[in-house]
């Protein structure tokens, strides 16, 4: 059933989920492992060690960093994030099918440093979101930590009942789903049987958009 008659807030991950970010994100990756390679003092190798573990042990590599190494956060995301935007190509379709749904549109990223502006200029969907929840916003919180959510919530007055979350990470919808939001899930990754947190699913987010507006 599509949920677009009782969602007042469509709030969407960005990398992954409204483009596929290979190119941006290997740079994005390539700045990070050499950020953490100058400010820990290991070989690359290592740093990418680093990068990975911080990743899926705090939800953001950033945390990590700031935690054990003491890094500056806003210093480190600063430094990834200026990367070459000019990969990632414009896409009207998706900013017709974001325009077209009722209620506010919402980006909520484990990004910072000015990223999400970047990206959705450079993908033309600047002018088809409202509002931008990244983890400067979050105050260091990541998503999957409730904390993050939370923040989002109390930030922009969101009611979790007349919310959706698109996500193209299995372990960002658990929180929200647990909160109340209604969740789908966009991207290769589809278990069998299906989480009972995840209540929709596509392979990209036009197809899941173009379902929903159809309905």
């Amino acid at each position: 059933m599509s949920p677009v008659a009782r969602i007042r807030d469509w709030v969407f991950d960005l990398d992954n989920t409204l483009y596929p970010a290979p190119a941006l994100y290997d740079e994005i990756g390539e700045r990070m492992t050499d950020y953490i390679a100058r400010a820990v003092g290991v070989d690359r190798a290592r740093a990418l060690e680093l990068r990975e573990h911080y990743f899926h042990e705090h939800g953001a590599t950033v945390v990590g960093l700031t935690l054990t190494h003491g890094v500056d956060a806003r210093d480190f995301m600063a430094y990834v994030h200026d990367a070459d935007y000019s990969v990632l190509t414009p896409d009207p379709a998706l900013a017709a099918l974001v325009a077209a749904l009722p209620g506010r549109k919402i980006v909520f990223t484990n990004g910072g440093g000015g990223h999400a502006e970047r990206t959705l200029k450079a993908l033309g969907l600047d002018r088809a979101f409202d509002l931008i929840f990244d983890l400067d916003a979050a105050g260091y919180a990541p998503k999957p930590q409730r904390a993050a959510y939370e923040r989002l919530l109390g930030a922009f007055g969101v009611t979790p009942a007349h919310a959706m979350l698109v996500e193209d990470t299995l372990r960002n919808l658990e929180p929200a789903h647990e909160l109340g939001f209604a969740t789908a899930l966009v991207g290769p990754v589809h278990p069998e049987p299906r989480p009972p947190y995840v209540d929709h699913y596509a392979h990209d987010v036009h197809t899941l958009l173009r379902a929903w507006l159809k309905a």
